[in-house]
């Protein structure tokens, strides 16, 4: 359905060490840099056919999180899970939420990490079981 999601940074070097510390756990490599027509900065992670996208803000205004906004990140399993949440708190993101693991839902059984990033974007670790 998606393809892409692209978000703002207010500091996109601090953006590339988090993501490319966090994405690898995932698999996805180091970004590719591209920088806009407006001489903008652009990150970009690719990963089992989606990508994912970080910019500084072409309207020159600062980066802001969308209140009500998560983006999640499918995990391959539970420890995959806890990974990219220790992960992306060691890389100064902050852990939100209850702690990481198992929840029930009338989803079914799922197990989540929720952390905010360095500039406060929402991030879910997900995997469900088969």
């Amino acid at each position: 359905m998606l393809n892409h999601v692209m978000i703002g940074s207010n500091d996109i070097e601090r953006s590339k060490r988090f993501y490319d510390a966090v994405l690898g756990t995932l698999g996805a490599g180091e970004a590719v840099r591209n920088v806009a027509s407006s001489g903008h900065t652009r990150l970009f992670y690719r990963h089992d056919g989606n990508s994912f996208g970080i910019s500084e803000p072409i309207n020159g205004e600062a980066a802001t999180c969308a209140n009500g906004a998560t983006i999640g990140f499918k995990c391959h399993s539970p420890e995959q899970v806890q990974q990219f949440h220790d992960t992306a708190v060691a890389q100064g993101g902050v852990s939100i939420e209850d702690p990481p693991g198992l929840r029930e839902s009338n989803m079914g059984a799922l197990y989540l990490a929720y952390v905010r990033d360095p500039d406060g974007n929402k991030l879910c670790a997900i995997y469900r079981p088969k």
